[in-house]
Formats: structure tokens, C-alpha cells, sequence
């Protein structure tokens, strides 16, 4: 039998590659030049026997056998990170607060810090929900040890992790997009997400009203499930009894907001750096399981 080795670096690749659907974007969050990149998704093809990606259209699809490959390729990369993060710190213990708004610890955080508790099981994670503004406060006094919060536009300071599109949201049965004036349901002034929503009616010259105001994406929720109001929220964080409203007329496309790391100026302990650098290399690669998705997605003129 001829045993086949399989580089670890080709596996992240690949992984990025179809996450991305692009050799470029692929190339940018790893580090490496785009030819290196398309050598080694080449060389897993040779070595696999397999083509992984279809021909055609300018993002990478993957074949029923990259599909395949892929499903493998992240869980070897999951044990392979794990692995790693165990035998580099294994001593490591102390109490960390972690500060980010409910959304992203409802549907980005989950995964990834079911892996770090078990690679990292003497470190006690405290979570607390915050919304992104008043975080950035209490990060930057040390109340808070690391911040994920979303990018606002009076911000300064964080590393860029992740970038993730806004789409317009509402209920499978819903017409309140076809209402006029549209009810919106939004989070508090001064939230990115509530300027791009208003922004982008504005801009179609499309009647708006505030149907519902929220602290807290649960309440968001609430209003689209009762089919009262649309909102704007991350892709990502679509669930069932919610559906896209595809960028149409009044609904214009919108922008990806971005998603920042802080680590307080005040917090020394390793611990706290341990949990600080983990966010970092799995919200870049985005390679933990996926969570959450589209749902379904409808035309806004429906």
C-alpha cells in the first residue's frame, strides 16, 4: 500500500480556499504569496488523486471530493492547533473576562472556545455581553481582560480578526419589507449596524420608521419573528424563522463591518494572552466548524 503524507500547511489552505472562494483572500490571511497557495492546493491534488475544485466562475467550488477532503482536513487541523496549544502552555491557569456583544457569542465564539477550554483546561473564561461601545471603555480601563466587538467608526486601537457582510433580515411570511413606511428594528444610536440600516433606505429614498429598539439581538429577533419589522444583522447570524432579503430596490447591498480584537493595556497575565492569541488565529483562518448559516434568502421585491 503506498502511504501518502499529507502537509499540514496544504490542509490550511485548502480549508481557507474554500471558506473564501478566493486564491487571493486565501493568500492575504495566511501570509503567503498567491502562487504558493495554488502550489499547494495543486500538490494535495496530486498526492490526493483527486481534483478538489470545479472549473468555472471566478470563486473556488469545491467537487464532491474536496468536499469530502475538506470535512476531514478540519477536523485533522482542529486535533493538529489543539495539539500544539496543549503542549506549548500546558502549566498555564489563571482567570480571564472575556466582553463581546450576545451576537457573537451566540454564533462566532462557541467553537472556538470549546477547543481552547480543552486545551487549556486550568483557565477559567468569565463571559460577559456587552454591546461594542461601552466594551472598548471597560477593555482599554482593564475591567475587561480581551474585547470582540464590532468596528465603529469613532474606534481606535484592536486588530482587525474577521470581516463579515450585513444583510438585510426578515421572517419567512413577513411583508414588512413591502410596508411603507419600513419598520426597522434596530439596536441603540450610535451602533454601526442601525447607521448602515438607515443609510441604505435613505439612499433608495425608501420611508422608514423605528418599529423596535434593543439592547440585545434578542430582541431584534423577537421583532422579525413576529414579522414586525426587518433588521440588519451579520450573515452569519441567520437562524431559523429568519430569511435574507436579497439587495433589491429599496434594499440595497450592504458593506461587511468589521470585527476587532482587544487585549486591555493593563492585563499581564499569561492567561489572558493564551485566550488573546487563540481568538486571533482561529477568527483569521476561520477554521473552526461552522455555526449557524443562511437559512434561505428571498428577492426584497417579493
Amino acid at each position: 500500500m503506498n502511504l501518502v503524507s499529507l502537509d499540514i500547511r496544504m490542509l490550511r489552505s485548502l480549508v481557507v480556499v474554500a471558506e473564501t472562494g478566493s486564491i487571493t483572500e486565501t493568500a492575504r490571511r495566511l501570509g503567503r504569496t498567491q502562487p504558493a497557495i495554488s502550489l499547494q492546493v495543486q500538490r494535495l491534488e496530486e498526492l490526493t488523486g483527486k481534483s478538489l475544485f470545479a472549473n468555472g466562475g471566478r470563486r473556488n467550488l469545491l467537487t464532491e471530493d474536496g468536499t469530502l477532503v475538506l470535512s476531514y482536513a478540519k477536523s485533522i487541523l482542529k486535533l493538529h492547533d489543539e495539539l500544539l496549544a496543549r503542549l506549548s502552555a500546558p502549566d498555564i491557569e489563571g482567570h480571564v473576562v472575556l466582553g463581546t456583544p450576545d451576537l457573537y457569542a451566540a454564533w462566532l465564539l462557541p467553537p472556538i472556545l470549546s477547543i481552547f477550554r480543552r486545551a487549556f483546561p486550568r483557565i477559567q473564561v468569565e463571559l460577559r455581553c456587552v454591546l461594542s461601545t461601552p466594551l472598548v471603555g471597560l477593555v482599554k480601563r482593564g475591567e475587561v481582560d480581551i474585547a470582540l466587538v464590532t468596528r465603529m467608526n469613532n474606534f481606535t486601537g484592536g486588530m482587525v480578526v474577521y470581516q463579515e457582510p450585513l444583510v438585510w433580515i426578515t421572517a419567512p411570511d413577513s411583508d414588512a419589507h413591502v410596508e411603507t413606511p419600513v419598520p426597522l428594528a434596530v439596536l441603540p444610536p450610535g451602533n454601526i449596524y442601525r447607521d448602515h440600516a438607515i443609510a441604505g433606505l435613505e439612499r433608495a429614498g425608501c420611508p422608514w420608521r423605528i418599529a423596535c429598539v434593543s439592547e440585545n439581538v434578542g430582541g431584534l429577533q423577537a421583532a422579525v419573528f413576529a414579522g414586525m419589522a426587518v433588521t440588519v444583522l451579520c450573515r452569519s447570524a441567520l437562524v431559523p424563522g429568519m430569511r435574507e432579503l436579497e439587495p433589491h430596490g429599496n434594499f440595497p447591498p450592504l458593506p461587511n463591518v468589521e470585527i476587532l480584537l482587544y487585549k486591555s493595556p493593563v492585563t499581564r497575565s499569561r492567561a489572558a494572552t493564551a485566550l488573546h492569541d487563540y481568538l486571533d488565529h482561529y477568527l483569521r483562518l476561520r477554521t473552526m466548524p461552522d455555526v449557524g448559516g443562511p437559512v434561505g434568502s428571498v428577492a426584497a421585491a417579493e
